[in-house]
């Protein structure tokens, strides 16, 4: 199947605005055992989580969000590990598992902006852009569909195209997609937003605004979705 895809604007942003949420600092606050956290205003929440983190040294600070977030895929040694490398090496771009890499950025922006930039400062890429078929296709844009058809929009030296180069130039199945791209947003129709690590995708990776994007998808999914 073939897109017209047009990029519609590119921008490097540090922080995902709804990744957290209110009832997250609450928890967290009362880990870093802050008195009567739920009586905070929401408005006073992230600074004062901000305050309560830097009274633990900052490993042990990151071992305590990593727990919060990630008990159920980390375990103990793993936690103890991960916190002591976040502070030398961005291991939200690092880590071997890449379905990891949205939260650990965002706990890694976390614990930078409340140490004032003492763990290394990791960006994401959001990107809006249209996709509109060439041949009538009307069922649901996944990822895997957007990353496959940006192929011919984006840089040969893009990471993603490098490591994943069968996946995205032809039918042989993205599942790698589901996290490569942190979230994507259907706005309209047309009309959607990527978000994705900077290490992944970056404003500089697309060579062109408008292209024509070409997907093939397994031969399963192309008799389910015939052009």
């Amino acid at each position: 199947m073939k897109f017209n895809i047009t990029i519609k604007s590119v921008t490097t942003v540090e922080e995902i605005t709804d990744y957290w949420h209110d009832q997250d600092f609450i928890h967290l606050l009362e880990q870093f055992d802050f008195p009567e956290a739920k009586t905070v205003k929401p408005e006073n929440l992230r600074e004062m989580l901000y305050m309560a983190i830097t009274d633990f040294e900052p490993n042990e600070a990151a071992g305590i969000v990593l727990t919060y977030k990630l008990s159920e895929r980390l375990n103990e040694g793993q936690i103890d590990q991960v916190s002591n490398d976040m502070l030398l090496d961005k291991v939200c771009e690092e880590f071997p598992e890449i379905d990891l890499h949205y939260d650990l950025f965002n706990i890694n922006q976390l614990l930078y902006k409340a140490y004032n930039g003492k763990f290394p400062n990791a960006k994401a890429t959001v990107a809006d852009f249209s996709m509109v078929s060439n041949n009538g296709y009307d069922k649901e844009i996944t990822k895997e569909i957007v990353l496959k058809s940006f192929n011919n929009g984006i840089s040969d030296r893009n990471l993603i195209k490098r490591l994943f180069t069968e996946q995205m130039s032809t039918d042989k199945e993205f599942a790698e997609a589901e996290a490569v791209l942190w979230e994507l947003i259907k706005k309209d129709s047309t009309d959607f937003t990527l978000i994705t690590s900077e290490y992944w995708l970056k404003k500089e990776d697309f060579v062109a605004s408008e292209f024509e994007g070409e997907c093939l998808l397994p031969e399963e999914d192309e008799e389910q979705n015939p052009e």
